[in-house]
């Protein structure tokens, strides 16, 4: 789409985005994002982006906005990411997420979809993270363990769900930092049904040791379990 081809909804956002541009922020920001090409960062902070959603969320031109894809810069896939975490309607949000998660290209847009429906409904949300963990898509990939991340490792844990992110195997440095983040997490929260993950090294060696690397840095492990992880990195790790 160029800009002749430009909606009312699209122009409506670049302006305002690019009237909160921080020129600053943007060559900073746009050294956390390999995948991302500079010029496509506008260069506009967090809170503000948040801000600007919120005000935005709901409107007729907002809905217009979610319908144009794919879109061009940085900042607008993170209002459209901030902007689905709005949407109350269960059903809704799949909908969209599952319309917008092909467009994902970098690990900072992934990370702020956090739709609020998805806490309260766990079960229903375990078939379309299925989905994406099969996906082809790295992103969608990396937020389906995201997911289970955020909303399967308390309370709703069951011992299946670090099974299948065990089983992951990518190439991909942002898939891979993912998993690694999943069983650092998990074991956090529930050492002893992760532990066996491992010690018996079920994941790849990189990801085995990022994994232990992340678990040491927690306040939530004792220091007698972090001293047991360090035991168990894999030294000299040649990656798959």
């Amino acid at each position: 789409m160029g800009k002749a081809d430009m909606t009312a909804a699209e122009k409506y956002v670049r302006d305002r985005l690019f009237s909160l541009q921080d020129e600053g922020y943007k060559e900073f920001h746009s050294k956390l994002m390999p995948t991302v090409d500079s010029d496509l960062v506008i260069g506009v902070r967090t809170p503000e982006l948040r801000k600007f959603a919120k005000e935005f969320s709901g409107s007729k031109m907002a809905e217009d906005f979610l319908k144009c894809l794919p879109h061009k810069y940085y900042e607008e896939n993170n209002l459209h990411a901030f902007l689905l975490c709005t949407i109350r309607d269960y059903g809704e949000a799949v909908r969209m997420m599952n319309i917008f998660l092909p467009y994902v290209d970098n690990w900072a847009t992934c990370d702020m979809m956090r739709p609020k429906v998805f806490k309260s409904h766990t079960d229903e949300l375990l078939c379309e993270i299925e989905k994406w963990l099969q996906s082809d898509k790295v992103y969608t990939v990396r937020f389906g363990i995201e997911m289970l991340m955020l909303y399967y490792i308390d309370d709703n844990f069951r011992p299946e769900f670090p099974e299948k992110v065990s089983r992951i195997r990518s190439d991909e440095y942002y898939v891979r930092m993912m998993v690694a983040w999943y069983f650092a997490t998990a074991l956090a929260f529930k050492y002893d049904e992760i532990l066996p993950f491992i010690e018996n090294r079920s994941l790849e060696p990189w990801t085995h040791n990022k994994a232990i690397q992340k678990a040491v840095e927690s306040y939530r492990i004792t220091p007698q379990q972090k001293e047991y992880l360090k035991t168990l990195k894999i030294k000299n790790p040649a990656r798959s």
